[in-house]
């Protein structure tokens, strides 16, 4: 018989919160979830689909209402991954927590999403420290049934597989891009700005701040400024950036990235919530018209 699969988390020690990576992919545990696990998935999912409304990528609403996902219970793996195949080749495997980097990588190059089997305790609803299964499926699988985000995100993998080589600056750098795109990217739509970043998609909290507050950066997507640009994962963020669409992030992130390496390599990093003189800041609201600077 297979063990069951494990949840593991960060552990706390002396030196304070210490991610523990596992390597293994598992069978999502369907039957072995438990009414409060069902609970808590209902409750997330009414709370970030009410909020979303006029928020997120109508991209990303249009494909999570294809792809059947409700509030009535978790999503099975095996029904997502039949409407999946068939529309971009994706899939969704289970694993246990956070992965080593080249594993990741080399999931996604094969056009494998890694999702969290198990879901946050009713006490984290709001926070907790690595991606379970609502971040993982609410926030990114829907975006995968677009064929552009979707080759985006093979590429990276693939991306990702070559920096593993290169070396630990290039992929700090390749790690920033995914940070400011895949988690918490906004996108220009008709109507205005909007979210299609997985990290603000499944956080209540961020989805307003990363609209409606005057105190973060909104910042036009240029490639090198993402991969040069720090960032924190124990707040909300200082800056967002902010692609036209998904065409031209692909667009953007074709070339070949070893002279990116090697250019980046010789310049400062950017802390997370300065402007430069050459950015192009988006006013707050709408995100209507360029802005050299910020509308505080």
């Amino acid at each position: 018989m297979n063990a069951a699969p494990q949840r593991v988390e960060h552990q706390m020690t002396d030196k304070g919160f210490v991610p523990i990576y596992t390597t293994a992919v598992v069978e999502q545990p369907w039957n072995d979830y438990s009414a409060t696990d069902h609970e808590v998935w209902a409750t997330l999912f009414e709370r970030q689909q009410a909020l979303l409304v006029g928020r997120a990528s109508e991209e990303f609403l249009r494909n999570q209402r294809a792809m059947g996902m409700s509030e009535r219970q978790i999503p099975k793996f095996e029904d997502l991954n039949r409407t999946l195949r068939a529309t971009t080749g994706w899939e969704v495997i289970g694993v246990e927590g956070l992965l080593p980097e080249l594993t990741f990588f080399d999931h996604l190059a094969n056009r494998r999403f890694p999702v969290t089997w198990w879901i946050r305790k009713p006490e984290q609803l709001d926070y907790l420290a690595e991606p379970d299964l609502f971040h993982d499926l609410f926030g990114h699988v829907p975006l995968l049934m677009n064929p552009i985000f979707a080759d985006y995100m093979a590429a990276y993998g693939r991306g990702g597989v070559k920096a593993h080589g290169i070396g630990p600056e290039a992929l700090v750098q390749l790690t920033r891009l995914y940070w400011y795109t895949v988690e918490f990217g906004l996108i220009r739509d008709p109507d205005g700005l909007r979210i299609y970043g997985a990290g603000i998609l499944s956080s209540k909290g961020e989805s307003i701040y990363c609209l409606d507050s005057a105190a973060p950066n909104r910042i036009g997507f240029d490639l090198e400024r993402i991969m040069r640009t720090r960032y924190r994962i124990d707040t909300y963020q200082k800056t967002y950036f902010v692609i036209d669409s998904f065409e031209d992030l692909m667009r953007a992130t074709e070339p070949d990235f070893t002279p990116i390496y090697a250019r980046l390599g010789e310049q400062d990093t950017i802390p997370a919530g300065d402007i430069l003189a050459t950015d192009r800041v988006y006013h707050r609201g709408t995100g209507e018209g360029w802005s050299q600077e910020a509308d505080y």
